[in-house]
């Protein structure tokens, strides 16, 4: 693989460990997590790399950076951090699991809508398949990592996650729900806004590296 291609992975390893850790994190009442603010700039990574490189190369960035992910987010949930009262691993289990999972797939599909619609105006392929990665990326993720119907894990990987299963009321106004579903819309509807915000640099880095209109 060309040098050039190494910032796009390091890039991509980078943005999974930190949101594996910052999805942890609550902020404006439970509504999002910080990890909702990291993780959409893997689909502007991607996005970069296939318009610049080509599909092929983007799914050979993809996977390295899974593969680098995976490592790190193994390693992370050997470190354990001291709590309340007790010691919680740095990266639990299910969040890995769900990470890479969620982070394949959907990363491999923004790559197959992006190259599809490579042809039309600059900005509809990173668009639409950011649309459409991050909306699958969001149902994939936080069910594997919250739901409470998923038991495959055992007891104590339940048990790192369960604050998650808290019943609250949906965007703290709707019905009563798992505080994970509020997380999971919230998070979907930040990934939403971050997909228009993103064609900003898209189009700056895009026509930086091939210096011409991106």
């Amino acid at each position: 693989m060309q040098r050039s291609f190494i910032p796009g992975i390091i890039a991509m390893a980078s943005i999974v460990v930190a949101s594996n850790i910052l999805v942890q994190f609550l902020i404006l009442d439970g509504l999002l997590t910080w990890g909702a603010f990291t993780y959409p700039l893997a689909f502007l990574v991607t996005d970069i790399m296939n318009r610049v490189y080509g599909a092929a190369t983007a799914r050979k960035v993809v996977f390295a950076g899974f593969i680098t992910g995976i490592i790190c987010s193994l390693i992370g949930s050997q470190i354990m951090l001291q709590g309340d009262g007790f010691t919680y691993a740095a990266v639990p289990l299910r969040i890995a699991v769900a990470s890479g999972t969620a982070f394949l797939i959907a990363q491999l599909t923004d790559v197959t809508v992006f190259n599809a619609m490579r042809g039309g105006r600059w900005w509809r392929a990173p668009l639409v398949s950011t649309l459409v990665g991050s909306a699958l990326d969001t149902a994939l993720f936080f069910t594997i990592a919250f739901s409470a119907s998923i038991t495959m894990f055992g007891a104590n990987a339940d048990a790192a996650i369960n604050w998650a299963w808290e019943p609250v009321p949906f965007m703290l106004t709707g019905p009563i729900a798992p505080l994970w579903v509020t997380l999971a819309f919230a998070d979907w509807l930040v990934k939403l806004s971050l997909a228009l915000i993103a064609l900003i640099p898209f189009k700056v880095i895009v026509a930086r590296l091939t210096a011409q209109p991106a």
